[in-house]
């Protein structure tokens, strides 16, 4: 349970790089809000895979190259759903790109990044 709670709390830190560099580049820099969500992703990743690897599965004695190209291919993954569910509900239901982000964000990472964090990244 631990582990959970930790992942939670690395994936909110993660988070919030995320929709904050998405906010600024939609409302500093008129980034359109696709694009902005995708760059936030990319930055939310990078301090997700350091947290969790020192921090919420210690996993720091295991060789950085291994961990890093799996997590890559699941951030993939995760950036795939990501950007697919921001399409949908910005193009297609015409939602708040906010609010899109942030129901996307909640489901992707309870249903598959913590799952395969924990089962294959960091095992």
């Amino acid at each position: 349970m631990l582990t959970f709670i930790k992942a939670q709390a690395s994936s909110l830190i993660a988070t919030f790089l995320d929709f904050s560099t998405a906010i600024v580049l939609v409302n500093f820099f008129g980034v359109e809000p696709f694009t902005s969500s995708i760059a936030g992703t990319v930055l939310g990743g990078m301090a997700n895979f350091s947290i969790n690897r020192y921090w919420v599965f210690e996993a720091a004695d295991d060789k950085v190259a291994g961990q890093a190209l799996k997590y890559f291919f699941v951030w993939i993954g995760n950036l795939f759903l990501n950007a697919g569910g921001m399409y949908l509900l910005l193009e297609k239901m015409n939602w708040n790109y906010i609010i899109s982000k942030a129901l996307v964000s909640i489901i992707v990472g309870f249903a598959y990044n913590y799952v395969l964090q924990k089962k294959l990244v960091f095992r």
